[in-house]
């Protein structure tokens, strides 16, 4: 069974227990493949605090379009973050935000490395 933490050393907890569940059936090719894929395309919640910070500046929502959630990123862009209540409860749970989209790009990348293997 791969080590996830030799594998992606920037994961931590719960993103990292999600990983290595997805991975602890695959041979170690497999889990270096999804583990290069994954980290392309991960997003780092101390970019998302970062984007949800800038929000305060007159940008709101720049975390939530990062994100791929397009709908509430004009949602914050047109109202200011939901006058700013928004953009504190994203300050907030910034990093469940990221696992929430990190986990959905885990399984679209172990999904596309099972099909390419097959």
């Amino acid at each position: 069974m791969p080590n996830v933490f030799q594998l992606l050393p920037s994961l931590e907890g719960e993103e990292m227990q999600f990983v290595q569940g997805l991975i602890q059936d695959m041979t170690d090719t497999q889990a270096q493949q999804i583990a290069m894929s994954y980290s392309a395309r991960r997003k780092d919640p101390n970019t998302i605090l970062i984007l949800a910070l800038v929000g305060f500046v007159g940008i709101a929502g720049i975390h939530r379009f990062m994100l791929n959630q397009i709908g509430m990123g004009i949602l914050f862009l047109l109202t200011g973050g939901l006058c700013a209540i928004g953009t504190i409860v994203d300050l907030v749970n910034h990093r469940k935000l990221c696992f929430d989209y990190n986990s959905v790009v885990a399984q679209q990348v172990a999904l596309m490395v099972k099909q390419t293997i097959k």
